[in-house]
């Protein structure tokens, strides 16, 4: 189970980073909406391990 985890967690992190390094290739109005949910998925990707994981150990 977590293996599964941090598979899920670990493709998150690496997404979010991808999102915030092509934001700055984004039409108008894109970029800022890219570097969010980049940011955003980043932010999950390193509080479901510290928050959620416990609870399920």
């Amino acid at each position: 189970m977590k293996v599964f985890a941090f598979l899920v967690v670990f493709a998150l992190f690496v997404g979010g980073l991808l999102l915030m390094g092509y934001a700055f290739d984004a039409g108008p109005g894109w970029d800022y909406l890219l570097f969010g949910g980049g940011l955003a998925a980043i932010a999950v990707a390193l509080g479901v391990p510290f928050h959620l994981l416990e609870k399920f150990d």
